[in-house]
């Protein structure tokens, strides 16, 4: 608070008047980030931060994607992107993924990569930069610049991984997508280049038009590489210039083109239906050219503006939402890059069952009346508050910045040339245009978006339904234009606080003891609370609370089931205390804080975050949770029109059929504890329940466990706790939950069901379950034995067999409500190779309880766990961790018995042991989904 306090008071005495803006002056650059470019015309960037100590990230940022592509090489932008781990010149076959997998590395989470129109970019996250790994990231970058092998073999067994990938993303809303393309991008390039690409081309290319795409594109003059983390700059510069530089750039390149979606004067229209598609959405969107240049004050004050505009309607829009009798379930207006050359300002509405063309009325309506009318002060007001609140958070937590948050960084200003400010630069230059800009300002940004020409309406329709045609579209458009009965907006906001009407009757802190094990402070409170709390600022200006307490579901009457689960989204839609869900939001304008509930078979729980200063409104939520939480009937109005169109979705969708055959294969048809969420489902849930339920299981403060851990001292939190949590009702009473399991049909369960696809693939769950004596050592093996046949699933199912794109595999251990050990498989695949992948998966099991386990195999896991646990204390989130199992499980974390010991004498007998036992006499299924003949 100290530091905020400081720079605003800099900001206010140093500050840049609104008339000494010069709005050509170029942004200032953030010079922590070191850039460069070498002769070759690489770039490069580093950037030094601890805020994971002792790991740095690699990344290769590639100028180049699917729009480079030719006709004959659709889809080779995103195949090449998978060749990368598939050899290099010196890390052969998988000599990647096998060297950064021995040192903690996971593949998908920590090394990984992505294809999309005009970048492809590849990661190496989080690699410990000891035992010379800084160099061997070094490498990989440098091999992934221009020294891919590319060879034969490897390209024919990546043809059938990437076509199952194509497999398992070919979808109802995929092929809605791929209708919609020709409209969406004006019939430019871009709607032919979507990365995935052409099965046919994919299955049938000849090896050089791949090679030539690489040689083509993949050159020194269109990649930049980035290096973030705890490394030192200098050094890391010195080896980026000596290993990079050797790189050739290419002779005589071909032009790095980009394309521009074309204007039209006309407004086009699409709509798009499906056989699995049975909810209809609408957009409607006007298409702004733009260039790639180096910005200015002048395009910040504009990005801003634009910004705030949008958002404003958005938010009347979402008010307009929470009304029972609204037309449409959602809807937003943002302005946003669509493609190198294009902004686009989208207006996209989800309409409720039948409504489209009342939606799509009243969001144009409310558009128009902005258009017409403007922004009020309040509003205006609210968000600037709200921008303050954002720019004075990420100033103090600057130096706790992610990697992947200054990757981005790093990505715009190197692909569309957006300067990377320092933060607190940045905000003098935004607090001297908010004391410049007018109300005249904000309307007339948004009049200039709303431009006449580059219109397009887009519909996904409802096949049988009555869906919106052009000439409606263009009838309501005109007709909301000229609405002669349209009128200002009237905020309604009061200006109350959250607690202006609330008496609060404050308690007391009646003692306080020290946990030298822990760090913790244990505040006991008046009224019986127990309040865990540790100062901790890893993390700056970050305050988490957790108050949990057993009982859950578990002691409710089963007929309560259905409204307890549905019970969450009432109470977020209801707001809190004396203020609607709309409401809300306007009283905690220019605060970060925020509260939610959770109700589980065991227990149930308030979370809440906040930064350092709004602590205090933190837990006046946290009091309002127990004291005046609200129950809306008009939310819950707005809650059966989202849950009727839920419903209408999944009804049609392959994947939610998917799900719901395994829930009735494993549970049955009519077990009261596992019900499909259907009609009949929801005519059990009422308001009143769900009122009654929440009133039960959140009446008693002192059966709750409060934590408190972050950048909070204890002298500025003890008095909040007195006032606040002390004050809360509570009496004696502690309740646990019951143990009632949720059993399956049968103890071997192998089922095959047919399903119509009008994309055809397999689809596969397999799981093994057995009742186990709990301990850390069983929990830890069985975290080991789920990574270990991941990584085995991985290279027969994906790799070897080319069946499967994503084969997920796991066990795990739960103490609660019986103690037990599972196992995990499922995928979707080629429905040929269903029944042989099956076999696979059976196999691979078998082998581990056999004792066939590489021992590189439990090495690599082994070393991740300890990699990601020493990872893991640099963040406030580790002590919070710290104090609930030790609390609530009994166990210290910190204490080397509990975990590093545990793990340096894992075996792989241990892990067959483990494995055998867990599949002796153990509960089955197997459940393979095929496409119906038709």
């Amino acid at each position: 608070m100290k530091k905020i306090t400081m720079l605003l008071c800099l900001f206010l005495c140093l500050g840049l008047s609104a008339q000494g803006l010069d709005l050509n002056q170029p942004l200032p650059v953030n010079t922590k980030f070191k850039k460069g470019v070498l002769p070759n015309g690489m770039t490069y960037y580093i950037y030094n931060t601890d805020v994971t100590k002792g790991v740095a990230s690699y990344y290769i940022i590639q100028n180049v994607g699917s729009i480079l592509e030719n006709d004959n090489q659709q889809g080779l932008a995103h195949f090449l992107e998978h060749m990368a781990f598939n050899g290099t010149k010196n890390f052969e076959g998988k000599g990647i993924l096998n060297t950064l997998q021995k040192h903690g590395a996971v593949f998908g989470r920590d090394i990984n990569a992505y294809t999309s129109f005009d970048e492809t970019v590849y990661n190496m996250d989080n690699i410990p930069t000891k035992d010379g790994l800084i160099d061997t990231c070094l490498l990989v970058l440098h091999d992934w610049s221009n020294y891919l092998l590319l060879t034969d073999e490897e390209i024919d067994a990546e043809r059938g991984v990437i076509k199952e990938e194509w497999r398992t993303r070919q979808n109802g809303r995929m092929r809605i997508l791929q209708q919609s393309l020709p409209i969406m991008f004006n019939n430019s390039k871009y709607s032919k280049r979507l990365p995935i690409g052409l099965m046919n081309i994919v299955e049938n290319f000849d090896y050089k038009a791949l090679r030539d795409f690489y040689h083509d594109w993949y050159r020194t003059d269109l990649q930049a590489i980035a290096i973030v983390g705890d490394i030192n700059v200098d050094e890391i510069e010195q080896k980026i210039k000596d290993k990079f530089s050797k790189i050739p750039a290419v002779k005589n390149p071909k032009e790095r083109f980009y394309v521009e979606i074309p204007g039209n004067k006309e407004m086009l229209y699409n709509i798009a239906m499906d056989e699995e598609v049975s909810t209809a959405n609408i957009s409607f969107s006007i298409n702004h050219p733009k260039k790639i240049k180096e910005q200015t004050i002048g395009d910040l004050k504009t990005s801003l503006l634009r910004n705030i505009a949008t958002s404003m309607v958005s938010t009347r829009l979402g008010e307009i939402q929470q009304q029972p009798d609204a037309p449409f379930l959602a809807a937003r207006v943002r302005f946003a890059e669509k493609a190198k050359l294009n902004n686009d300002l989208s207006i996209d509405i989800t309409p409720k069952p039948g409504k489209q063309q009342e939606a799509f009325k009243t969001v144009m309506n409310e558009v128009n009346r902005a258009l017409k009318f403007g922004f009020t002060d309040g509003e205006i007001d609210r968000i600037k508050k709200q921008y303050a609140n954002y720019y004075e958070n990420a100033i103090s937590k600057v130096d706790d910045t992610p990697h992947g948050q200054l990757i981005n960084a790093i990505k715009a200003d190197y692909l569309s040339k957006q300067t990377i400010t320092p933060i607190a630069e940045e905000y003098k230059i935004v607090q001297a245009i908010f004391s410049s800009v007018t109300k005249e300002d904000f309307n007339n940004t948004l009049k200039a978006l709303y431009s006449k020409e580059n219109r397009t309406l887009s519909v996904t329709g409802v096949k049988g339904k009555n869906n919106l045609t052009k000439e409606e579209g263009l009838v309501i458009i005109n007709a909301s234009e000229n609405n002669s009965e349209l009128t200002a907006y009237t905020d309604k906001f009061s200006g109350k606080t959250l607690i202006s009407d609330v008496n609060i009757t404050v308690g007391s802190v009646v003692s306080e003891e020290e946990n030298k094990e822990t760090g913790a402070t244990i505040f006991t409170l008046s009224n019986g609370v127990k309040v865990y709390y540790k100062f901790v600022d890893k993390n700056k200006n970050d305050v988490k609370l957790v108050a949990t307490s057993y009982g859950g579901t578990s002691l409710l009457a089963t007929e309560d089931l259905p409204s307890a689960n549905i019970m969450g989204n009432i109470v977020q839609m209801s707001g809190l205390g004396d203020f609607s869900a709309t409401e809300l939001p306007k009283v905690l304008a220019g605060k970060t804080a925020n509260t939610s509930i959770n109700l589980s078979d065991l227990t149930e729980s308030i979370s809440g975050s906040s930064t350092t200063k709004d602590v205090e409104t933190m837990l006046q939520m946290v009091y309002l949770r127990f004291e005046k939480p609200r129950f809306d009937e008009d939310a819950y109005k707005v809650l059966q029109g989202n849950i009727t169109n839920y419903l209408a979705r999944k009804s049609k969708d392959i994947n939610s059929k998917m799900q719901d055959s395994v829930t009735v294969t494993l549970y049955g048809n009519n077990n009261p504890k596992v019900r499909l969420m259907d009609k009949a489902y929801m005519e059990d849930v009422t308001f009143n329940k769900m009122k009654a339920v929440y009133l039960d299981r959140f009446k008693n403060a002192a059966d709750f466990t409060f934590f408190v851990v972050g950048d909070v001292k204890k002298d500025a939190l003890k008095p909040l706790l007195a006032k606040y949590i002390a004050s809360i009702s509570a009496n004696t009473t502690k309740e646990n939950y019951k143990v009632d399991p949720k059993v399956w049909t049968s103890n071997a369960i192998d089922k095959d069901i047919f399903l119509k696809m009008e994309d055809e693939k397999g689809s596969v769950r397999v799981g093994y379950k057995n009742e186990m004596k709990y301990s850390l050592k069983n929990a830890i093996l069985a975290s080991a034995l789920g990574d270990i046949l991941q990584l085995r699933v991985t290279e027969t199912v994906r790799e070897a067999e080319g069946g499967a794109y994503s084969p997920r595999a796991g066990a795990s251990f739960s103490k609660r409500p019986i103690s037990e050990g599972s196992i995990s498989v499922g995928f979707d695949c080629n429905p040929d190779k269903v029944d042989d992948l099956l076999k696979i998966v059976h196999v691979e099991i078998k082998k581990i309880a056999n004792g066939e386990i590489n021992q590189t195999d439990l090495d690599k896991t082994l070393t991740n766990f300890i990699k990601e646990r020493k990872e893991s204390k640099d963040y406030n989130s580790y002590d919070m961790s710290l104090l609930q199992n030790y609390v609530l499980e009994g166990y210290n974390m910190n204490n080397p018995k509990n975990f590093e010991n545990i793990i340096s004498a894992i075996t792989t007998k241990d892990i067959q042991k483990f494995t055998k036992t867990l599949l002796k006499g153990a509960k089955t299924y197997e459940i393979a989904f095929k496409p119906k003949q038709q």
